[in-house]
Protein backbone atom coordinates (compact mmCIF):
# COMPACT_ATOMS: atom_id res chain seq x y z
CA UNK A 1 0.00 0.00 0.00
CA UNK A 2 1.22 3.45 -1.18
CA UNK A 3 -0.34 6.44 -0.24
CA UNK A 4 1.43 9.48 -1.69
CA UNK A 5 2.07 12.52 -0.04
CA UNK A 6 -0.08 15.34 -0.96
CA UNK A 7 -3.42 12.68 -1.42
CA UNK A 8 -3.75 12.71 2.07
CA UNK A 9 -4.09 15.59 4.22
CA UNK A 10 -1.85 14.96 7.45
CA UNK A 11 -3.30 13.54 10.42
CA UNK A 12 -3.43 14.71 14.03
CA UNK A 13 0.41 14.47 14.71
CA UNK A 14 0.75 12.37 17.86
CA UNK A 15 3.67 13.92 19.39
CA UNK A 16 4.72 17.72 19.87
CA UNK A 17 6.00 18.42 16.91
CA UNK A 18 7.68 21.68 17.66
CA UNK A 19 9.45 19.49 20.50
CA UNK A 20 11.12 16.91 17.84
CA UNK A 21 11.69 19.45 15.77
CA UNK A 22 13.81 21.76 18.08
CA UNK A 23 15.50 18.57 19.27
CA UNK A 24 16.55 17.29 15.51
CA UNK A 25 17.56 20.61 15.60
CA UNK A 26 20.08 20.56 18.55
CA UNK A 27 20.96 17.26 17.33
CA UNK A 28 21.90 18.31 13.69
CA UNK A 29 18.99 15.93 12.25
CA UNK A 30 17.14 16.99 9.05
CA UNK A 31 15.40 13.70 9.00
CA UNK A 32 14.43 10.60 11.05
CA UNK A 33 14.36 7.02 10.50
CA UNK A 34 13.00 5.66 13.13
CA UNK A 35 13.36 1.99 13.50
CA UNK A 36 12.76 0.66 17.38
CA UNK A 37 9.59 -0.73 18.65
CA UNK A 38 9.64 1.94 21.16
CA UNK A 39 10.22 5.22 19.05
CA UNK A 40 8.11 3.77 16.24
CA UNK A 41 4.96 3.51 18.75
CA UNK A 42 5.54 6.82 20.19
CA UNK A 43 5.74 8.49 17.07
CA UNK A 44 2.79 6.76 15.73
CA UNK A 45 1.44 7.87 19.12
CA UNK A 46 0.75 4.40 20.73
CA UNK A 47 0.22 1.91 17.63
CA UNK A 48 2.48 -1.30 17.69
CA UNK A 49 1.41 -4.05 15.40
CA UNK A 50 0.40 -7.08 17.48
CA UNK A 51 2.03 -9.67 15.44
CA UNK A 52 5.27 -8.91 16.22
CA UNK A 53 4.70 -7.61 19.67
CA UNK A 54 6.88 -10.38 21.09
CA UNK A 55 9.06 -11.34 18.37
CA UNK A 56 10.72 -9.96 15.43
CA UNK A 57 12.27 -13.54 13.15
CA UNK A 58 10.21 -14.31 9.97
CA UNK A 59 11.68 -16.54 7.42
CA UNK A 60 15.48 -15.96 6.90
CA UNK A 61 14.78 -11.68 8.52
CA UNK A 62 12.77 -10.08 10.70
CA UNK A 63 10.31 -7.33 10.87
CA UNK A 64 11.84 -3.95 10.45
CA UNK A 65 9.32 -0.51 11.41
CA UNK A 66 10.44 2.40 10.25
CA UNK A 67 9.13 5.54 10.58
CA UNK A 68 10.62 8.66 8.56
CA UNK A 69 9.73 11.81 9.90
CA UNK A 70 11.24 15.52 8.15
CA UNK A 71 11.92 17.78 10.42
CA UNK A 72 9.50 20.78 9.76
CA UNK A 73 8.08 18.47 7.57
CA UNK A 74 4.80 16.55 8.43
CA UNK A 75 3.72 16.35 5.12
CA UNK A 76 6.74 13.82 4.24
CA UNK A 77 6.61 11.47 6.70
CA UNK A 78 6.03 7.73 6.03
CA UNK A 79 5.20 4.44 7.61
CA UNK A 80 7.00 1.92 6.37
CA UNK A 81 5.69 -1.88 8.23
CA UNK A 82 4.68 -5.51 7.28
CA UNK A 83 2.38 -6.16 4.80
CA UNK A 84 -0.41 -7.38 6.81
CA UNK A 85 -0.32 -3.54 8.83
CA UNK A 86 -2.33 -2.45 5.68
CA UNK A 87 -5.46 -4.23 7.74
CA UNK A 88 -4.59 -1.71 10.48
CA UNK A 89 -4.31 1.30 8.16
CA UNK A 90 -7.93 0.33 7.09
CA UNK A 91 -8.89 0.23 10.99
CA UNK A 92 -7.74 2.73 12.70
CA UNK A 93 -5.37 5.11 9.79
CA UNK A 94 -1.95 5.95 10.27
CA UNK A 95 -1.54 9.52 10.40
CA UNK A 96 1.71 9.74 8.14
CA UNK A 97 0.32 11.41 4.45
CA UNK A 98 2.67 7.93 3.26
CA UNK A 99 2.20 4.28 3.94
CA UNK A 100 4.15 1.62 2.60
CA UNK A 101 2.65 -2.15 4.40
CA UNK A 102 4.69 -4.14 2.04
CA UNK A 103 7.67 -5.87 3.72
CA UNK A 104 8.67 -8.98 5.01
CA UNK A 105 11.96 -8.38 6.31
CA UNK A 106 14.42 -5.75 6.65
CA UNK A 107 16.13 -5.34 3.06
CA UNK A 108 12.47 -4.27 1.57
CA UNK A 109 12.11 -2.00 4.41
CA UNK A 110 15.31 -0.75 3.92
CA UNK A 111 15.13 0.13 0.40
CA UNK A 112 11.48 1.58 0.54
CA UNK A 113 12.89 4.09 3.06
CA UNK A 114 15.81 5.05 0.62
CA UNK A 115 13.11 5.61 -1.93
CA UNK A 116 10.87 7.95 0.08
CA UNK A 117 14.26 9.83 0.96
CA UNK A 118 14.93 10.11 -2.78
CA UNK A 119 11.45 10.87 -3.71
CA UNK A 120 11.43 13.73 -0.37
CA UNK A 121 14.53 15.30 -1.76
CA UNK A 122 16.62 13.93 1.17
CA UNK A 123 19.34 11.29 -0.29
CA UNK A 124 21.96 13.60 0.99
CA UNK A 125 20.79 14.83 3.89
CA UNK A 126 21.91 14.49 7.32
CA UNK A 127 19.97 11.19 8.52
CA UNK A 128 19.13 10.26 12.25
CA UNK A 129 19.59 6.86 13.01
CA UNK A 130 19.29 4.36 15.57
CA UNK A 131 22.29 2.13 15.31
CA UNK A 132 21.06 -0.38 18.06
CA UNK A 133 18.31 -0.52 16.54
CA UNK A 134 18.86 -0.83 12.82
CA UNK A 135 20.26 -4.59 11.71
CA UNK A 136 23.18 -3.82 9.51
CA UNK A 137 22.23 -5.78 6.44
CA UNK A 138 19.62 -2.61 6.09
CA UNK A 139 22.32 0.13 7.38
CA UNK A 140 24.32 -1.54 4.74
CA UNK A 141 22.01 -0.88 2.32
CA UNK A 142 20.61 2.74 2.75
CA UNK A 143 24.85 3.39 3.18
CA UNK A 144 25.48 2.20 -0.55
CA UNK A 145 22.08 3.77 -2.18
CA UNK A 146 22.49 6.79 -0.17
CA UNK A 147 26.25 7.76 -0.32
CA UNK A 148 26.01 12.08 -0.20
CA UNK A 149 23.85 11.20 3.22
CA UNK A 150 25.48 11.48 6.53
CA UNK A 151 23.95 9.37 9.32
CA UNK A 152 23.92 10.53 12.43
CA UNK A 153 23.46 8.49 16.06
CA UNK A 154 19.53 10.15 16.78
CA UNK A 155 19.80 7.77 20.14
CA UNK A 156 20.12 10.49 22.61
CA UNK A 157 17.70 12.89 20.87
CA UNK A 158 14.82 10.47 20.63
CA UNK A 159 15.46 9.97 24.34
CA UNK A 160 15.04 13.19 25.18
CA UNK A 161 11.81 13.03 22.60
CA UNK A 162 10.32 10.69 25.16
CA UNK A 163 11.76 11.50 28.28
CA UNK A 164 8.55 14.57 29.24
CA UNK A 165 5.10 12.03 29.56
CA UNK A 166 2.35 13.70 27.99
CA UNK A 167 -0.99 13.34 30.02
CA UNK A 168 -1.93 10.22 28.32
CA UNK A 169 1.38 8.48 28.71
CA UNK A 170 1.06 9.34 32.53
CA UNK A 171 -2.30 7.57 32.61
CA UNK A 172 -0.85 4.42 30.97
CA UNK A 173 1.91 4.43 33.24
CA UNK A 174 -0.36 4.53 36.48
CA UNK A 175 -2.88 2.03 35.17
CA UNK A 176 0.24 -0.10 34.54
CA UNK A 177 1.77 0.51 38.16
CA UNK A 178 -1.41 0.34 39.51
CA UNK A 179 -2.59 -3.58 38.23
CA UNK A 180 1.47 -4.96 39.21
CA UNK A 181 0.87 -3.43 42.80
CA UNK A 182 -2.83 -5.14 42.92
CA UNK A 183 -1.12 -8.44 40.73
CA UNK A 184 1.56 -8.97 43.49
CA UNK A 185 -0.52 -8.21 46.54
CA UNK A 186 -3.27 -11.24 45.25
CA UNK A 187 -0.08 -13.47 44.69
CA UNK A 188 1.56 -12.94 48.07
CA UNK A 189 -2.34 -13.48 50.03
CA UNK A 190 -2.62 -16.73 47.50
CA UNK A 191 1.03 -18.51 48.60
CA UNK A 192 1.56 -20.19 51.25
CA UNK A 193 3.97 -22.26 53.35
CA UNK A 194 4.96 -25.22 51.08
CA UNK A 195 4.65 -23.04 47.96
CA UNK A 196 7.21 -23.00 45.43
CA UNK A 197 9.11 -19.88 43.41
CA UNK A 198 8.10 -21.14 40.16
CA UNK A 199 4.20 -21.24 41.42
CA UNK A 200 4.51 -17.70 42.73
CA UNK A 201 6.06 -17.05 39.33
CA UNK A 202 3.47 -18.12 37.82
CA UNK A 203 0.69 -17.21 39.83
CA UNK A 204 1.68 -13.47 39.18
CA UNK A 205 1.90 -13.87 35.54
CA UNK A 206 -2.11 -15.35 35.71
CA UNK A 207 -2.82 -12.66 37.76
CA UNK A 208 -1.16 -9.46 35.54
CA UNK A 209 -2.49 -11.20 32.32
CA UNK A 210 -6.10 -11.32 33.98
CA UNK A 211 -5.93 -7.27 34.51
CA UNK A 212 -4.83 -7.24 30.77
CA UNK A 213 -1.03 -6.38 31.72
CA UNK A 214 1.29 -7.82 29.55
CA UNK A 215 3.77 -10.01 32.04
CA UNK A 216 7.23 -9.36 31.37
CA UNK A 217 9.11 -10.80 34.05
CA UNK A 218 8.88 -11.44 37.56
CA UNK A 219 12.15 -11.30 40.37
CA UNK A 220 11.30 -13.48 43.52
CA UNK A 221 13.00 -13.94 46.41
CA UNK A 222 12.49 -16.56 49.50
CA UNK A 223 13.96 -16.61 52.61
CA UNK A 224 18.00 -15.83 53.48
CA UNK A 225 18.48 -16.52 49.77
CA UNK A 226 19.44 -13.97 47.60
CA UNK A 227 18.88 -15.25 44.23
CA UNK A 228 16.13 -13.97 42.57
CA UNK A 229 15.77 -16.86 39.54
CA UNK A 230 12.71 -19.17 39.54
CA UNK A 231 13.07 -22.26 41.07
CA UNK A 232 11.53 -24.73 43.42
CA UNK A 233 12.57 -23.38 46.69
CA UNK A 234 9.04 -23.55 48.51
CA UNK A 235 8.46 -20.86 51.38
CA UNK A 236 8.61 -20.90 54.90
CA UNK A 237 6.69 -19.99 57.99
CA UNK A 238 8.65 -16.73 58.73
CA UNK A 239 10.15 -16.04 55.71
CA UNK A 240 10.45 -13.29 53.89
CA UNK A 241 9.65 -13.00 50.34
CA UNK A 242 10.69 -10.01 47.79
CA UNK A 243 8.57 -9.86 44.67
CA UNK A 244 9.93 -7.44 41.48
CA UNK A 245 7.79 -7.52 38.44
CA UNK A 246 8.19 -5.72 35.39
CA UNK A 247 4.73 -5.81 32.76
CA UNK A 248 3.38 -3.58 30.50
CA UNK A 249 -0.04 -1.66 29.74
CA UNK A 250 -0.83 -1.07 25.90
CA UNK A 251 3.53 -0.62 25.83
CA UNK A 252 3.64 1.39 29.04
CA UNK A 253 5.86 -0.54 31.70
CA UNK A 254 5.38 -0.89 35.27
CA UNK A 255 8.27 -1.68 37.44
CA UNK A 256 8.12 -2.22 41.38
CA UNK A 257 8.98 -3.99 44.18
CA UNK A 258 6.92 -5.39 47.28
CA UNK A 259 7.68 -7.66 50.48
CA UNK A 260 5.85 -10.20 51.63
CA UNK A 261 6.34 -12.32 54.91
CA UNK A 262 4.67 -16.03 55.65
CA UNK A 263 3.47 -15.13 59.30
CA UNK A 264 4.12 -11.86 61.07
CA UNK A 265 7.32 -9.61 61.05
CA UNK A 266 9.75 -9.81 64.25
CA UNK A 267 11.26 -6.64 65.16
CA UNK A 268 14.18 -6.54 63.35
CA UNK A 269 12.11 -7.18 60.17
CA UNK A 270 9.97 -4.27 60.54
CA UNK A 271 13.32 -2.25 61.72
CA UNK A 272 14.59 -2.99 58.40
CA UNK A 273 12.32 -2.58 56.13
CA UNK A 274 11.88 0.98 57.71
CA UNK A 275 15.48 1.73 56.54
CA UNK A 276 14.85 1.04 53.25
CA UNK A 277 11.67 2.98 53.60
CA UNK A 278 13.62 6.28 54.90
CA UNK A 279 16.12 6.05 51.91
CA UNK A 280 13.19 6.30 49.68
CA UNK A 281 11.53 9.18 51.05
CA UNK A 282 14.57 10.62 50.91
CA UNK A 283 14.55 11.03 47.60
CA UNK A 284 10.88 11.54 46.96
CA UNK A 285 11.59 14.55 49.27
CA UNK A 286 13.90 15.45 46.36
CA UNK A 287 11.61 14.83 43.80
CA UNK A 288 10.45 18.31 42.01
CA UNK A 289 10.32 20.19 38.64
CA UNK A 290 13.39 22.58 38.86
CA UNK A 291 15.53 19.78 41.32
CA UNK A 292 18.45 18.34 39.79
CA UNK A 293 18.43 14.83 38.92
CA UNK A 294 21.91 14.52 40.80
CA UNK A 295 20.72 16.58 43.78
CA UNK A 296 17.97 13.99 44.61
CA UNK A 297 20.95 11.24 44.09
CA UNK A 298 23.18 12.57 46.57
CA UNK A 299 20.17 12.91 48.91
CA UNK A 300 19.66 9.79 48.91
CA UNK A 301 22.71 8.37 48.69
CA UNK A 302 23.87 10.52 51.76
CA UNK A 303 20.68 9.17 54.24
CA UNK A 304 21.72 5.83 53.13
CA UNK A 305 25.39 6.16 53.75
CA UNK A 306 24.38 7.27 57.59
CA UNK A 307 22.24 4.23 57.86
CA UNK A 308 23.19 1.44 59.67
CA UNK A 309 22.80 -0.99 57.03
CA UNK A 310 24.69 0.94 54.36
CA UNK A 311 27.21 -1.82 54.20
CA UNK A 312 24.51 -4.17 52.40
CA UNK A 313 22.10 -2.02 50.61
CA UNK A 314 22.15 -0.12 47.54
CA UNK A 315 19.99 3.30 46.40
CA UNK A 316 19.06 3.69 42.39
CA UNK A 317 17.01 5.55 40.67
CA UNK A 318 16.23 5.92 36.76
CA UNK A 319 13.45 6.98 33.85
CA UNK A 320 10.75 5.09 33.30
CA UNK A 321 7.89 4.99 30.03
CA UNK A 322 7.95 2.51 26.80
CA UNK A 323 10.94 0.77 28.39
CA UNK A 324 12.68 0.56 31.90
CA UNK A 325 15.47 2.53 31.39
CA UNK A 326 15.07 5.84 29.63
CA UNK A 327 15.57 9.37 30.30
CA UNK A 328 16.19 10.91 32.48
CA UNK A 329 19.55 9.02 33.27
CA UNK A 330 20.94 10.16 36.63
CA UNK A 331 23.50 7.86 37.77
CA UNK A 332 26.54 6.16 36.18
CA UNK A 333 26.71 2.84 35.15
CA UNK A 334 24.86 1.76 38.24
CA UNK A 335 23.84 -1.06 37.06
CA UNK A 336 22.79 -0.79 33.76
CA UNK A 337 25.95 0.87 31.33
CA UNK A 338 25.04 4.34 30.45
CA UNK A 339 26.16 7.24 31.60
CA UNK A 340 23.72 9.64 34.22
CA UNK A 341 23.71 12.59 31.43
CA UNK A 342 20.21 14.07 33.33
CA UNK A 343 22.15 14.22 36.91
CA UNK A 344 23.38 18.16 36.06
CA UNK A 345 19.96 18.99 34.52
CA UNK A 346 16.36 19.78 36.17
CA UNK A 347 13.86 17.39 37.30
CA UNK A 348 10.90 18.55 34.97
CA UNK A 349 6.99 18.42 35.12
CA UNK A 350 6.01 14.59 33.62
CA UNK A 351 8.84 13.04 33.64
CA UNK A 352 8.70 9.49 35.60
CA UNK A 353 11.06 8.18 37.56
CA UNK A 354 11.51 4.28 39.25
CA UNK A 355 13.16 5.01 42.92
CA UNK A 356 14.60 2.03 44.11
CA UNK A 357 16.63 0.67 47.26
CA UNK A 358 17.84 -2.52 47.80
CA UNK A 359 19.74 -4.41 50.98
CA UNK A 360 20.80 -8.04 50.49
CA UNK A 361 21.08 -8.83 54.11
CA UNK A 362 23.19 -11.27 55.49
CA UNK A 363 20.74 -12.94 57.12
CA UNK A 364 16.95 -12.25 56.63
CA UNK A 365 17.57 -11.81 53.01
CA UNK A 366 16.38 -9.78 50.08
CA UNK A 367 14.48 -6.52 51.15
CA UNK A 368 13.37 -3.92 48.98
CA UNK A 369 11.11 -1.21 47.82
CA UNK A 370 11.02 -0.20 44.21
CA UNK A 371 8.08 2.60 43.61
CA UNK A 372 7.31 4.83 40.40
CA UNK A 373 6.93 8.55 40.96
CA UNK A 374 5.76 11.10 38.60
CA UNK A 375 7.47 14.53 38.89
CA UNK A 376 4.87 17.45 39.50
CA UNK A 377 5.74 21.64 39.76
CA UNK A 378 5.11 21.00 43.69
CA UNK A 379 6.58 17.37 43.73
CA UNK A 380 5.51 14.13 42.96
CA UNK A 381 2.64 11.65 42.71
CA UNK A 382 2.96 8.10 43.50
CA UNK A 383 1.34 5.25 40.67
CA UNK A 384 0.94 1.85 42.51
CA UNK A 385 1.11 3.40 46.34
CA UNK A 386 -0.32 0.64 48.18
CA UNK A 387 1.48 -2.55 49.62
CA UNK A 388 4.42 -0.63 50.85
CA UNK A 389 4.97 -2.75 54.28
CA UNK A 390 5.11 -6.63 54.91
CA UNK A 391 2.04 -8.40 53.24
CA UNK A 392 0.85 -11.56 54.75
CA UNK A 393 0.76 -14.62 52.82
CA UNK A 394 -1.81 -17.19 53.21
CA UNK A 395 -2.14 -18.53 57.21
CA UNK A 396 -3.01 -22.09 55.81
Amino acid sequence: MNIAPGKNAVGNIPFDEARVDRLMEEAGIDVLLATSKHNTQYLLGGYKFIFFAAMDAIGHSRYLPIVVYEKGGPDHAAYIGNRMEGGEHQNNPFWTPTLHAACWGTLDAANLAVEHLQKIGKAGARIGIEPGFLPSDAYTLIRKALPDARPIDATGMLESMRAIKTDAELEKLRTASELITESMLATIAGAREGTTKSEIIERLRREETNRGIHFEYCLLTLGSSHNRAASPQAWKQGEVLSIDSGGNYHGYIGDLCRMGILGEPDAELEDLLAEVETVQQAAFSKVKAGILGGDMISHAEGVLKASKVAAYTDFFAHGMGLITHEAPFLMTNHPVTYEGTYAAKPLEKNMVLSVETTMLHPTRGFIKLEDTVAVTDTGYVMFGDRGRGWNRGATA
